[in-house]
């Protein structure tokens, strides 16, 4: 499929900007993962280079930090590897994950289900008594 895709860009005069793009943005992908630390390389996406600044995107703002700690370490490393790179932005982009797993219900303890009757038990009829009883049910 990719192959096709390939061959389909490369033949189309208007369309091979976008395949030579792509291949710049991989290269710079892989020339960036084998300079940054491993957790910051695998946490980040090149987005471009536009006049001697690399700009990568991030998902949250504690690893835009640190890559900013490591950005003047990382422009000389990326120079040293022949990359055209003067500075690094940084781009904080959070996207949705919808596969993310759901967490538990958490359910009380024996202990916290005995506290529970117990406090209702010494309680007279009314709403509070009602939730603490539901509430020992559930867990």
């Amino acid at each position: 499929m990719a192959q096709h895709l390939k061959i389909l860009l490369s033949g189309n005069q208007e369309l091979r900007p976008l395949l030579d793009n792509v291949k710049t943005l991989t290269a710079l992908q892989c020339q960036f993962a084998s300079v940054a630390p491993p957790h910051l390389a695998q946490s980040s996406q090149v987005l471009g280079l536009q006049f001697g600044t690399l700009s990568v995107s991030v998902a949250n703002s504690t690893i835009a930090a640190k890559l900013r700690q490591f950005a003047p370490e990382l422009v000389t490393l990326l120079q040293n590897g022949g990359c055209q790179v003067s500075g690094i932005r940084v781009k904080v982009q959070v996207s949705y994950d919808s596969n993310r797993p759901k967490p538990a219900p958490r359910k009380l303890g024996k202990t916290a289900q005995l506290a529970l009757n117990e406090l209702s038990s010494g309680l007279s009829d009314s709403p509070l008594k009602l939730a603490l009883e539901k509430m020992a049910r559930k867990s």
